[in-house]
């Protein structure tokens, strides 16, 4: 019966992995910036293009709908090219791989960053996700994946449950689930539940650390605990070295006269006149 569920869910992954005809992002990466501004530890969100990008989207309200984790060179993991994977994900129908920052150069991104994360956890962090390459993706309960297909309007206060796939085996995961189980790991937090404890006198507020299955992408984007970094600022900004495409028009009209210049009489169109 698993292997029977497992075939299903491949099929239909198969099916949502299709890339959408027609996307263009509106704001791409530029390669150069990206690359410079990222560390170890960054979450990288991806608008992704293809059918499940576009339910999640729907079901959480934003404009994100991948997250992968930015771990720096890998050894013994590198591109046809040769160009290094510096990125921890899990990818419905792969599971979780390894992948070169070019992979998401043509997509719209965001970057963030969880502040004042110590040297020593950023590492535990990386190395937690480099240890699960090779995790299967979670396709094991079919029901979640065929909710998928009939994306129907859902209730607000449905949406975040209906992003949590997945059967609770640890060693099958979902992209969110992956990143969050490595923060987690070292008591990072993202968006924990807060509730009120202690006495009247003394109130205290205790954070308790959600379940890995209901994070999506945008809760690193909102957390309070992540900054988002802009490498267009971060690498520093000018906008007086901006070269705007109207700028050599404005610039001609600028320079034609308002009035026409007077041009000199000749003596034989003077003799003429006459």
């Amino acid at each position: 019966m698993s292997r029977m569920l497992d075939g299903m869910g491949r099929l239909i992954a198969h099916h949502l992995q299709k890339p959408v005809r027609g996307y263009e992002p509106f704001t791409p990466s530029n390669p150069d910036a990206l690359r410079q501004s990222l560390q170890p530890g960054d979450v990288l969100l991806v608008e992704g293009n293809n059918r499940v990008s576009g339910v999640i989207k729907y079901l959480t309200q934003s404009t994100w709908s991948h997250s992968a984790l930015y771990v720096g060179p890998i050894d013994g993991q590198a591109a046809a090219d040769g160009e290094p994977h510096v990125l921890i994900e899990a990818n419905l129908g792969e599971g979780v791989v390894s992948a070169p920052l070019s992979k998401y150069m043509l997509f719209h991104t965001r970057i963030c960053r969880p502040v004042g994360l110590t040297v020593e956890d950023r590492a535990l962090v990386c190395g937690y996700a480099v240890e699960r390459i090779g995790f299967a993706y979670d396709l094991k309960n079919i029901i979640d994946l065929l909710r998928y297909l009939l994306p129907l309007p859902v209730p607000r206060r449905f949406r975040r449950r209906m992003i949590a796939l997945g059967s609770g085996d640890p060693t099958r995961l979902i992209c969110s689930a992956l990143i969050a189980e490595a923060f987690r790991a070292v008591r990072y937090p993202i968006l924990p539940k807060v509730s009120a404890g202690g006495s009247r006198v003394a109130r205290a507020e205790l954070s308790e650390i959600r379940h890995s299955s209901l994070y999506c992408p945008r809760d690193f984007d909102i957390s309070p605990y992540f900054n988002v970094v802009k490498p267009t600022i971060a690498r520093g900004f000018n906008y007086k070295r901006l070269q705007w495409a109207d700028a050599g028009a404005a610039a001609a009209v600028a320079e034609a006269p308002l009035v026409p210049e007077a041009v000199p009489v000749t003596a034989d169109q003077a003799a003429l006149a006459r």
